[in-house]
């Protein structure tokens, strides 16, 4: 058997998070200003997600946190992503959930 050379992922080379190689955590790190939406609700903008992947990487780390009801996220790839979350989470929370995950809430 012969091992070909094996080419990355096309994310994994133009700055998808969730398939490039870990980064400093705190580089391009920007406070969080949500946005309320309704009771309850506030918006994130957030930077780096390009594919599905990346949608369920942050959805999964906002969902486990206490006080986090439901998680949208409306994917905006090389751009920011709107990401919703209803509940009484705090904003410090989710911002230090979406930042542990690899992308950047911008202001």
């Amino acid at each position: 058997m012969t091992e070909s050379a094996r080419t990355p992922l096309p994310g994994a080379t133009n700055g998808c998070s969730c398939c490039a190689p870990a980064a400093d955590a705190t580089a391009g790190r920007q406070s969080a200003d949500p946005t309320g939406t309704s009771a309850g609700d506030a918006t994130y903008q957030v930077e780096g997600m390009t594919c599905g992947h990346c949608v369920g990487s942050v959805t999964e780390a906002v969902s486990a946190l206490d006080g986090v009801d439901d998680v949208r996220v409306e994917l905006v790839a090389g751009g920011a992503s709107p990401v919703t979350v209803t509940g009484p989470a705090s904003a410090d929370s989710v911002r230090t959930a979406i930042e542990a995950a690899g992308y950047r809430v911008r202001i």
